[in-house]
Parts: structure tokens; C-alpha cells; sequence
């Protein structure tokens, strides 16, 4: 039997992530998950993949917002209201352009000398709707700041098949899921097309190409080559590295560690 074992959430786009007991679905994801990004001057999407140090910052829920501070400093953490009032502007992920709302400057002043470079923060009001590539989607499902999908799904066995290639194993943080199953076969997500998990519907649509980011450790920063060097000799297709399996979703409400996997039976 599958069961769910992790729930993650990313608050700001490719800072720390948090563990979380159960998760809440909105219409873009999980609760809270990537609806606040650092952007640079061209208005355009910061992630670890130019600045790894970002991997320091963590992220905490409170009743009045986002707490960030970094790992190793001292210097006193920043709060994010929930919903922020600045102004609104355009910002880019990847190919796509969404409509977002400036934080405000005490949040990029903190930032940008938290990572020693000059950065904006930003946040996706429900207004604003992002949508999944079209050549995936189902009912033009949207998605929030993420690289693409609202959800990232990797079983605990994938990991701990690759840990036995790896000179030294590796946490999950690396891939930074949404949801982690135990049970099963190593890699069984990539054929995952349709599940439920607390009577919500789930379609793996998508195997998640990984990028340098997968390199970074998430605690101290610093930069290696695993395990792409390693994935790259039995994951790779087409000139990209695959682990995990990105989801689309029908249906609201929440899930739970322990909550089971259940495929459900096709009828003809």
C-alpha cells in the first residue's frame, strides 16, 4: 500500500520549504505553497539556481504572516503579511508573464542584503491566474509561482534506490517535493496517471526535468554535482535528467501524512 509520508510547502519561491502535517488544496496548489517570489530589475524570477544562498533563508507560518530569517545570521527576521497592499505589476516565470503585487520596501531591503544582491519580493493575489502549459493540462488548471505544475510527487523508494548510487545519500529536501509516498517500487510515481488520495483526484501529467538547483545543499548553500552526475547515467531522456512526477489535481480539500494512495478501479 502507498501512504503519504511528507507534505511540503514553499512559501517564497525557492527559499526553504516546511514540513507540514496536512495541506489544504486552493485552486493553484497547496495552501500558501510558492505565492511569494524574489524577482531582479527586469521584473524576472530569482531561484537558487543564481543565487544558491537562498537555500539559508527559512520560512516559518504565522498567525500574521511569513517569518524569513536566515540560518546564519543573527540579524532579526523579516515578517510578510499574508496579503500584501502594494502596488501591482508584471512579473515573469520562465516563458510566462502574470499579474503580481509588490510586498513592500522593508521586505526587499532585508532581502536583497540577506543575499547581498538587489531583489524585489512579490506576491500572487488570487486575481491573478497563471496558467499550466496547455499541452498538459486538463481544464485549464492554473498554478502559482511554481516552475510549471502546482504539485511535485516523488517516492521515498526513488530516493532511497538513488542513495544506493550515490557516494554519499542525499535528503529529500534536494527535490523539493509536495508530497512523498512510501510503499511500492523505486520510481513508481512516473506511471502514477491517476490516484486519489482523501477522495481528491490526482493525474500525473508530467515527469519533473531537474535542474542544478538538485546540486545545492539545503542547508549550508554550497553547491556539488550530485546527484545530476549520478541521475544522469539511468534518468536522463532527451538531454534532461527526470525525477518525480508533476500533478494536476480535481478536487478541494485536504491532505494528511498517513492519508493512503488509492487507484482507483476503471469502469468500461
Amino acid at each position: 500500500m502507498l501512504v503519504v509520508s511528507e507534505l511540503y510547502i514553499y512559501p517564497v519561491k525557492s527559499l526553504g520549504g516546511i514540513s507540514v502535517p496536512s495541506a489544504t488544496l486552493t485552486d493553484r496548489g497547496f495552501e500558501y505553497d510558492r505565492r511569494w517570489m524574489l524577482v531582479n530589475g527586469d521584473h524576472r524570477f530569482l531561484s537558487q539556481r543564481e543565487l544558491p544562498q537562498m537555500a539559508l533563508l527559512q520560512v516559518q507560518l504565522h498567525e500574521q504572516g511569513l517569518i524569513i530569517r536566515r540560518k546564519d545570521s543573527d540579524v532579526p527576521s523579516l515578517l510578510v503579511p499574508f496579503e500584501p497592499a502594494g502596488e501591482s505589476c508584471t512579473v515573469s516565470v520562465w516563458e510566462d508573464e502574470c499579474s503580481a503585487r509588490w510586498v513592500n520596501s522593508q521586505a526587499d531591503e532585508w532581502l536583497s542584503q540577506m543575499l547581498s544582491f538587489p531583489c524585489r519580493l512579490v506576491y500572487m493575489p488570487d486575481s491573478s491566474r497563471r496558467l499550466v502549459d496547455d499541452r498538459y493540462a486538463h481544464h485549464q488548471e492554473v498554478t502559482s509561482f511554481s516552475d510549471g505544475f502546482p504539485l511535485l510527487l516523488i517516492g521515498q523508494s526513488s530516493l532511497d534506490d538513488l542513495n544506493t548510487k550515490l557516494p554519499s545519500p542525499l535528503p529529500m529536501d534536494r527535490f523539493r517535493p509536495n508530497i512523498v509516498f512510501t510503499g511500492g517500487e523505486p520510481y513508481q510515481e512516473d506511471s502514477m496517471e491517476h490516484f486519489q488520495i482523501a477522495g481528491i483526484s490526482f493525474f500525473g501529467v508530467k515527469p519533473c526535468a531537474r535542474c542544478v538547483i538538485t546540486t545545492v545543499d539545503q542547508l549550508t548553500a554550497s553547491k556539488g554535482k550530485e546527484p545530476l552526475r549520478t541521475l544522469n547515467g539511468y534518468r536522463s531522456r532527451n538531454n534532461k535528467i527526470y525525477f518525480g512526477q508533476n500533478l494536476l489535481f480535481d478536487g478541494a480539500g485536504k491532505v494528511a501524512v498517513n492519508d493512503p494512495i488509492v487507484f482507483p478501479e476503471h469502469h468500461f
